[in-house]
């Protein structure tokens, strides 16, 4: 790869293919250890990309495992839509536990999205799409919150459906994407992990928002038509074209200055000038 660019102006940009012949890749995540995971979530599978070697069957039946996030000990948490799910794994041992699969005795719709904060608060999403409408046993699209405690809490009902979710470098800021309102909330955490004060920080938003990411100076970017990214005010700075409608994406290798995308076939990557946050 090239050397990062001096500025996001700059970032015109060769976007490299560095993954093909999937279905539907999304819920990519970096692994300290040098590589991405990410999901082909009609295969049932998360792949494993090692630079300069290829993409690798990491898991099968995966339980139509979309987003992941890891947290300060490397464990990874996964939301799993076909079991309705969200689910930690151990990396060392790769033993699994079941955090949560139901709110007030009815099941999840179907997690999508998550991100865990330094403090081990969690926070995902809860829509659902196509075929996942017809077995809902919740009225509402849920955000959700696991305390340290594994105390399940919900932060939002949203009336169109939550998507991406990320959290801003300092951990104070909680952003989500909503795929049908077109736009991107943005709620206050106070010290204990608690969201409140919910708002809009971006609306209008061109092609459904997916997957969003914060890099180490608070600037949001969000998968939609492109990448568009955004300044921690909500001013669109820059977009990146890319070769297929991006789905999700994470900062990788081992500076964080390059960008992972993922797309319905392929994962793509970016040289960026500026590291990404953690989360």
């Amino acid at each position: 790869m090239k050397e990062p660019p001096k500025s996001l102006a700059e970032v015109e940009t060769r976007i490299d293919r560095v993954s093909a012949k999937h279905l539907f890749t999304e819920g990519p995540v970096w692994v300290p250890e040098g590589y991405l995971l990410f999901s082909d979530v009609p295969r049932n599978l998360v792949q494993k990309f090692v630079p300069g070697k290829g993409s690798t069957i990491w898991r099968e039946k995966s339980n139509g495992a979309s987003g992941h996030a890891l947290d300060p000990e490397g464990n990874l948490y996964s939301c799993e839509s076909r079991s309705r799910r969200v689910v930690r794994t151990n990396m060392k041992t790769g033993a699994q536990e079941t955090l949560a699969e139901r709110y007030e005795g009815k099941r999840f719709n179907a997690p999508n999205d998550i991100c865990v904060r330094k403090d081990h608060n969690i926070y995902f999403t809860d829509p659902a799409f196509g075929q996942q409408s017809d077995t809902r046993e919740l009225d509402f699209y849920g955000i959700y919150r696991i305390s340290p405690k594994n105390e399940l809490s919900l932060v939002a009902k949203s009336a169109g459906r939550p998507n991406g979710i990320t959290l801003s470098p300092n951990g104070r800021l909680l952003y989500v994407s909503n795929s049908d309102e077109r736009s991107i909330l943005v709620f206050d955490v106070d010290k204990a992990g608690v969201a409140t004060n919910e708002r809009i920080f971006v609306s209008g938003i061109t092609g459904p928002p997916d997957g969003i990411r914060t890099d180490e100076k608070g600037n949001v970017y969000v998968a939609c038509e492109d990448i568009s990214i955004y300044s921690s005010q909500g001013r669109l700075l820059k977009s990146i074209k890319t070769p297929e409608p991006p789905h999700n994406l994470a900062f990788g290798d081992s500076d964080l200055m390059t960008l992972y995308i993922t797309g319905y076939t392929s994962v793509y990557r970016v040289r960026l000038p500026i590291k990404g946050a953690t989360y």
